[in-house]
């Protein structure tokens, strides 16, 4: 009978090492959408990008919705 409990095997340092990339990714997209939404005070964004863990897509939602539009009236 096997023991569930312990350590499983197949989790080794190829898995985290795929892994860690994208929890910097994470990290950074977040801090930089809550960075945005706090300087533009819109609080409830910041509250949903504060609580909710989506792994970087809705940090990506906010910044693609939210971009400055200063350079495309630049171009004009």
């Amino acid at each position: 009978m096997m023991n569930y409990w312990r350590y499983n095997e197949s989790w080794d340092w190829n898995t985290f090492g795929f892994l860690i990339p994208f929890t910097i990714l994470d990290l950074v997209l977040k801090g930089f959408a809550l960075y945005k939404s706090a300087r533009k005070g819109q609080n409830i964004w910041f509250v949903a990008l504060l609580v909710v863990n989506s792994m970087g897509i809705l940090p990506l939602i906010y910044l693609l919705l939210n971009r400055d539009q200063t350079k495309a009236n630049k171009k004009k």
